[in-house]
């Protein structure tokens, strides 16, 4: 039967957002259409690995996919071509794979598109070069998928059954928690060491008399470390008999170099410091700048690469780009000859770094067109990628050594004499003007002001942050650019980290896990055979090799493990988490009970006292109708909702976090609903306030 003349190349991407963006590109003779993420999956409802067939995936097509798989095979038997335009990685590879197997298109066939970023040549220039399924990286994700659910699947019910249910392990979620666990542990162990600091205020004698300070460094041409308060107070007494006389001073030009641009994980923990945004909040927000917004006089377009990357590379196309935009807007001699290398071998090395679509679009030109968050995120990937290709700073330099008699004391300053990158993008370490020395001469005795010491001791490790974590987790090449965000989210889901002040701390739940992971499947945490785990994966995807035998050889590992391990544990008791509130029955205290839906409150009293109530998380506004406080509460599919905590009594409730702000048109409470442009909106609908 003959198609009609109407029929369209039908283009299949993951997410609508995306769909809209590429499809205005692409025109009327092109239909863009959604799979909305994975459409085929492993069952959650069992293992779904076939282990005695060679570890094959019983693949299933996910629930509440159907309508999506129906009208995606409407559309591909109209259609004269299909092409695959998901994700340029493993994940997206592995979904073209499976709608391909669901469209039943021929493998034979160059279906698959990949682009780097959403732009009107790319996106064309993708379609004209149509290849096949890359079968290397799908297994590759396969491989990893598989590997993930056999541990997920077969230690967390042990977990459940030896601690508490709703427990998980995971193959790559085990090992960044022990990480977190040994780092507290060094943290509990660590014993402070006194020691003191000696400073010294100095000027010169006439002339340019400002003061700067000089440090205390060397007895003798021997490092001095001062340890306690007597020996700091006969250093003090001794240099008080005697004078300051410059013994060197050495001028200089120290550069500072650019950074290369963004990596994933670069970008997480540079976010994370300069607009102090949860890794989380990064990627999505980056993944509205990868997709598609709406900008004035451009249309919608997407305003930065693919942001899932291990590479610092990018292509000869944006290489020129930029160097033309910081010719003409800055001069020659701010173009720079920098060269990047990648930390790790290059598996993912067909993605660019991250980097803006068109650096001719400013932040600050197109700001109106964008959220605030939208705004912070790309001017900061902006000016990261401009910089790299910049000449580095320059600073005129002094280092000076004074001497008082036995002890060498030292100043040093700079001041800034070419900006180069910095004139992009600033860094952590800041040089200002006004912080040179005066203008001193070997020979030269100076004046002294002030003769200082101060007390101090040394410091723990640090907590992780999200940003530091993530930095941790690359180093030690665990896990992968996407990983990152799922596994901290993971981690703090399961209550075995809690976010204390922007730090991440474990939960003794999550020591008692790591502890019995350590014991019983010490592989699975160690951070050197989960990086050799990841270096398999890759060689899956790079050298082709067999999936099937990277996974046989771990699980021969871990079925023994689960033996011992089922055999040994004896059940973990808990400590019940106790409460501030008191049981309104016996007023006994309230404890906090964890069952099969998850935390509830229960009376300490039990089995005298049967109480037990719900969990609720005042979030400090009260309610408009009665003035009791509004909490946060979950509807029966799950979904968070905010209502009063007067119920039944009082029915009030909002689908937006309300705010504790009225709305200066109508008097109703304001709500978090961000859009493009506003991050506040009115709760109630007939109004339309927004700010």
């Amino acid at each position: 039967m003959a198609k009609s003349a109407e029929v369209k190349s039908l283009v299949i991407v993951e997410s609508p957002s995306k769909a809209k963006t590429i499809g205005k590109f692409l025109g009327k003779k092109y239909k863009v259409v959604a799979s909305v993420g994975h459409i085929r999956d492993l069952p959650k409802s069992k293992l779904g690995i076939e282990i005695e067939n060679n570890f094959e995936p019983a693949y299933i097509n996910i629930r509440g996919k159907g309508d999506v798989i129906r009208a995606l095979k409407k559309e591909a038997k109209t259609a004269d071509t299909v092409y695959l335009a998901t994700d340029p990685d493993r994940e997206g590879e592995a979904i073209s794979w499976h709608i391909a197997y669901l469209l039943g298109l021929d493998e034979t066939a160059a279906s698959r598109i990949v682009f780097n970023e959403i732009t009107k040549d790319a996106i064309k220039g993708a379609v004209a070069n149509p290849r096949l399924i890359d079968k290397n990286l799908v297994d590759a994700q396969q491989a990893r998928r598989v590997l993930d659910r056999l541990v997920g699947y077969q230690i967390s019910p042990l977990l459940w059954r030896k601690v508490r249910r709703g427990l998980s392990a995971g193959r790559v979620q085990s090992a960044a928690l022990k990480i977190i666990c040994d780092r507290e542990k060094e943290i509990q162990k660590f014993v402070p060491e006194e020691f003191w600091n000696i400073s010294v205020q100095l000027k010169k004698k006439e002339k340019d008399r400002r003061v700067f300070t000089a440090k205390l460094i060397e007895k003798d041409g021997d490092k001095l470390t001062v340890r306690d308060k007597q020996a700091a107070d006969e250093i003090v007494e001794a240099l008080a008999a005697g004078s300051y006389e410059v013994a060197r001073v050495e001028k200089k030009e120290r550069m500072r170099r650019p950074f290369p641009p963004f990596t994933t994980s670069s970008l997480q923990q540079d976010a994370s410091v300069k607009l102090g945004f949860l890794t989380k909040r990064v990627m999505f927000v980056a993944q509205q700048l990868y997709e598609g917004v709406e900008v004035k006089g451009h249309g919608t377009i997407g305003l930065i690469s693919y942001i899932r990357t291990d590479s610092v590379r990018i292509s000869e196309e944006a290489e020129n780009m930029v160097k033309t935009y910081i010719k003409e807007h800055f001069s020659e001699e701010y173009l720079g000859n920098n060269r990047y290398t990648n930390k790790k071998k290059d598996v993912q090395d067909a993605h660019e770094a991250i980097r803006p679509s068109n650096v001719n679009l400013h932040p600050d030109d197109i700001k109106d067109s964008l959220s605030s968050d939208q705004y912070k995120l790309y001017k900061l990937i902006w000016s990261r990628f401009v910089g790299s290709r910049m000449a580095p700073a320059v600073f005129d330099a002094v280092s000076a050594d004074v001497k008082n008699g036995d002890y060498t004391f030292r100043a040093t300053g700079s001041k800034l004499k070419f900006t180069g990158f910095l004139s992009v993008y600033q860094t952590a370490i800041e040089d200002s003007e006004g912080k040179m020395l005066p203008e001193i001469e070997k020979g030269e005795v100076l004046d002294s002001e002030e003769l200082s010491a101060e007390q101090s001791f040394t410091q723990p490790p640090p907590r992780f942050t999200e940003a530091s974590l993530v930095k941790e987790l690359e180093e030690k090449d665990i896990g992968r650019p996407s990983t990152y965000v799922p596994i901290i989210a993971t981690l703090v889901e399961r209550k075995y980290v809690s976010r204390i002040k922007k730090t991440l701390q474990p939960t003794d739940l999550g020591f008692v896990v790591t502890e019995l992971m350590e014991k019983y499947f010490n592989e699975i945490v160690d951070t050197g055979f989960t990086a050799a785990m990841e270096d398999q994966l890759d060689d899956i995807e790079t050298k082709g090799i067999d999936w099937h035998g990277v996974v046989g050889k771990f699980y021969g590992v871990l079925s023994e493990e689960l033996e011992v391990a089922d055999r040994e544990i004896e059940k973990v008791q808990m400590e019940d988490e106790v409460t501030d509130e008191v049981c309104e029955l016996c007023g006994k205290p309230m404890v906090i009970k964890h069952g099969r839906f998850g935390e509830f409150m229960a009376c300490s009293g039990y089995p005298d006292c049967k109480n037990t109530k719900p969990i609720v998380k005042k979030i400090d506004v009260k309610c408009p109708a009665c003035g009791s406080d509004l909490v946060a509460r979950k509807s029966k599919k799950g979904r968070v909702f905010y209502g009063c905590s007067g119920y039944p009594n009082c029915k009030q409730i909002y689908w937006n976090k309300p705010i504790d702000k009225k709305c200066p048109e109508c008097g109703s409470l304001l709500t978090e609903k961000k859009t493009k442009n506003n991050d506040f909106a009115c709760s109630n609908s007939e109004c339309g306030y927004k700010e």
